[in-house]
């Protein structure tokens, strides 16, 4: 068989299911258009470049996905409303949560309000151009929690097997290193690492033991921290690739409130309670007291350094700088999906969903300021 003909044939056949789903997320999505400004009268040219096109509908497809995870944290343990209707919140892990910090609940809902509205943003301002915006509802297949307050829906997600890289927590207070020159991290909490835990409670049982159900807020703590330091990263990677003025501003405008996203639960995720889980084994160290990892010292995990430390930029000859780390735009969607992957989120998902993921993806990846 030619090689070169089979993958042509795998790509045009991913295209076609890319544009057949693009097209049905603009039909599903019309209805939210209505009551918005026109968009597209308030801007000097008609249309978008296809390279910023692309790198919108990643950016809406991970911010449908944002949303999904969200939900579920505010179902259980946030604040259900008007604004984030679903659920009621479990007792023992709204307790749990505010060991953390006793406005966890009221931080977890604007959050899943604020990612809601990013893709609904840019959604209609794709469609204000006439491009395909994005929906993944087709995919929605994975179970719900079954701890009670939780809605019994088909979800995109997947928060109870989760495997939480926070080797952010060491990178961000680093004076020295910087991923964008080669450089790597050991994880604050290592164990995180070693397995798949709850970031939910799943069931009823989940609510009975206090250091268990600590050891998943816990693990929710980090998590957080660990979802909002990609979208930190990823939105000023990508701007790097945008062709439109106005394009970059939606993503100069949108990035910073993940930043902010970030500091909020890096600061909190600093307060989670040492212990070991006995169901498990999972145990969370005491940051400012226990051994650091090996390779660090004690100011690479202290909790109080939610600044990101100065370090190296560009060039290692330059001055250190505070910066937000990564930001190298080659391969950026890629980095930003494959993290989500890794972490557990989509455990359970079939191959269509990977498909149409990893399309968006490439084509994001693909976008250039002349594209």
């Amino acid at each position: 068989m030619d090689t070169r003909s089979s993958a042509s044939s795998r790509l045009t056949s991913r295209r076609s299911f890319l544009k057949a789903g693009l097209a049905a997320g603009a039909g599903a999505a019309g209805t939210a258009l209505v009551g918005l400004p026109a968009l597209a009268e308030t801007t000097s040219e008609s249309g978008l470049a296809k390279g910023d096109a692309a790198i919108l509908r990643f950016l809406s497809a991970m911010e449908i996905i944002e949303t999904d995870l969200w939900q579920q944290y505010n179902e259980l343990g946030g604040i259900a409303d008007a604004e984030v209707p679903g659920g009621t919140p479990a007792d023992a892990y709204v307790n749990a949560l505010t060991q953390l910090d006793g406005d966890m609940p009221q931080y977890i809902h604007d959050n899943t309000e604020d990612e809601h509205t990013h893709f609904d943003f840019i959604n209609a301002y794709l469609q204000s151009k006439g491009s395909h915006s994005v929906n993944l509802d087709r995919f929605r297949r994975l179970p719900s929690s079954k701890a009670p307050g939780a809605q019994q829906i088909k979800r995109l997600t997947n928060l109870m097997e989760l495997t939480v890289d926070t080797s952010f927590w060491t990178r961000y207070r680093s004076r020295s290193g910087n991923p964008d020159l080669g450089d790597s991290f050991p994880p604050a909490v290592p164990d995180l690492l070693k397995g798949k835990f709850p970031a939910i409670p799943r069931d009823a049982a989940d609510l009975t033991s206090d250091f268990h159900i600590q050891a998943i807020a816990n693990t929710a703590g980090f998590h957080f921290a660990f979802v909002e330091q990609g979208g930190s990263s990823m939105y000023p990677s990508l701007a790097q690739r945008v062709r439109n003025v106005e394009v970059l501003r939606i993503l100069l405008s949108i990035g910073p409130t993940e930043t902010m996203h970030f500091q909020v639960w890096h600061d909190k995720a600093g307060n989670a309670k040492p212990g070991t889980d006995p169901t498990n084994g999972l145990t969370f160290p005491d940051l400012n007291n226990d051994q650091p990892p090996p390779g660090t010292v004690r100011e690479d995990v202290q909790t109080n350094l939610i600044m990101p430390e100065p370090t190296a930029f560009l060039n290692r000859s330059f001055p250190r700088v505070s910066i937000i780390r990564p930001t190298a735009t080659k391969g950026a969607a890629a980095a930003a999906f494959d993290g989500m992957k890794t972490d557990g989120l989509f455990i359970g998902q079939q191959d269509d969903f990977f498909e149409f993921m990893e399309e968006l993806v490439a084509e994001a990846d693909a976008a250039t300021r002349g594209f």
